[in-house]
């Protein structure tokens, strides 16, 4: 089965959320948002799927790196290909991004999951088949009924309670939204949460990624009091010791790194340092659904989850396929965005959960991703 073809088509569609200048997400009104699919062809009619931002697939980086290592490859070569194209990321002056990388290597596995009539979380291992989501909850903002306060929080958590959360994960307020970052704001909101849901849902908190370390070990603290369950990237990950000396200092687990470079090399360092309890690695920050399973792999041999960071198709299948998660990432939510409506581009959700908080994992073959091809190639943009 040989690749005859690496092709990327963008569409438009439909989308209430915008991004800050912080690039963070918040919603707002409905706006056309360009998307892009990247497509594997072989000589055997077999094609594969991935779907990432339009920046991490333009022409001039798909033309320069994806084809020419990818185009006459076996189509089940998969390391072989990443480990080629990896390489050429160092004389790229950090073009060649880690976002396109791990593209190509996700729809390598769709391929293979589509040729081979499988779901790709059963050629990874198939440990189990569903897992409980936490809610992600978007950034804080300043909408009114939104998440403008510790209260909007609290109540937005009842409501993720009663759709079937048994696990909730805070973003709180960052830049540009004024007084923020906050320590004691931040804490505020994670109490307004612990009060409103009560002692037995699983809390968590994604932190403001510059925190100094006094701040972080302040937070770490107050969430200790409040029976968190981890605090995820508080400070500069460029760091790994200022995260050993906070792990040092803190009962609650603290989980890391989600978004340092190095892919599973950084995160080796990470464990050897003892630099957080938990290990943290995702497609989008791994360079694909390949490395993110060496980091899952390295956390297990070391006694360690590694919870996975993101949603999608290609996340979801890490989670079903390895035994150190506990926990899949559906987000990020906020109390005017509809996460469980369908994107025009898809036929069906990637992600459906039921009533009682749990992810199944599709049973069509590849990654599962049930797409609407005819959409797509009516919205095609040049």
């Amino acid at each position: 089965m040989k690749i005859v073809d690496v092709t990327v088509t963008k569409f438009t569609h439909k989308s209430r959320k915008h991004q800050d200048s912080h690039g963070h997400s918040h919603p707002g009104p409905e706006k056309d948002a360009v998307q892009a699919l990247l497509t594997v062809r072989t000589d055997e009619g077999h094609e594969g799927y991935a779907f990432q931002n339009p920046d991490a697939l333009r022409p001039a980086i798909v033309d320069k790196y994806l084809r020419p290592v990818a185009i006459g490859e076996d189509g089940f070569a998969r390391e072989r290909i990443w480990q080629n194209l990896e390489r050429r990321q160092r004389g790229s002056g950090g073009h060649f991004a880690d976002r396109t990388l791990g593209a190509l290597d996700q729809a390598l596995w769709d391929l293979a999951g589509r040729a081979l009539g499988v779901p790709v979380y059963k050629l990874l291992g198939a440990y189990r088949d569903k897992i409980p989501a936490y809610g992600s909850i978007m950034c804080g903002d300043q909408l009114e009924g939104g998440l403008a306060t510790p209260d909007d929080y609290g109540r937005f958590a009842k409501t993720l309670v009663a759709r079937g959360y048994k696990a909730i994960k805070l973003h709180t307020w960052f830049p540009p939204i004024p007084g923020a970052p906050d320590p004691r704001r931040d804490v505020e909101a994670c109490a307004a949460v612990r009060d409103a849901v009560g002692p037995d849902i699983a809390l968590m908190l994604d932190g403001y990624h510059w925190y100094s370390r006094t701040d972080a070990l302040f937070i770490g603290r107050e969430l200790e009091k409040l029976n968190f369950l981890w605090i995820e990237e508080p400070m500069d990950e460029a760091s790994p010791s200022a995260y050993a000396w906070l792990s040092r200092n803190l009962d609650i687990p603290v989980l890391g790194p989600e978004s340092a470079p190095g892919k599973y090399r950084t995160r080796a360092e990470w464990v050897r340092a003892e630099a957080s309890d938990i290990l943290r690695a995702g497609v989008l920050n791994s360079a694909g659904l390949s490395p993110l399973m060496k980091s899952a792999h390295l956390a297990e041999a070391h006694g360690m989850n590694c919870e996975i960071h993101g949603n999608g198709a290609a996340n979801l299948a890490a989670c079903l396929a390895i035994p150190n998660c506990d926990w899949y990432e559906r987000g990020l939510l906020h109390p005017f965005l509809d996460y469980d409506a369908v994107p025009e581009y898809l036929n069906s959700p990637t992600d459906p959960m039921d009533s009682d908080g749990y992810v199944h994992g599709s049973q069509r073959p590849g990654l599962g991703e049930d797409i609407n091809f005819d959409y797509i190639a009516a919205h095609k943009v040049a």
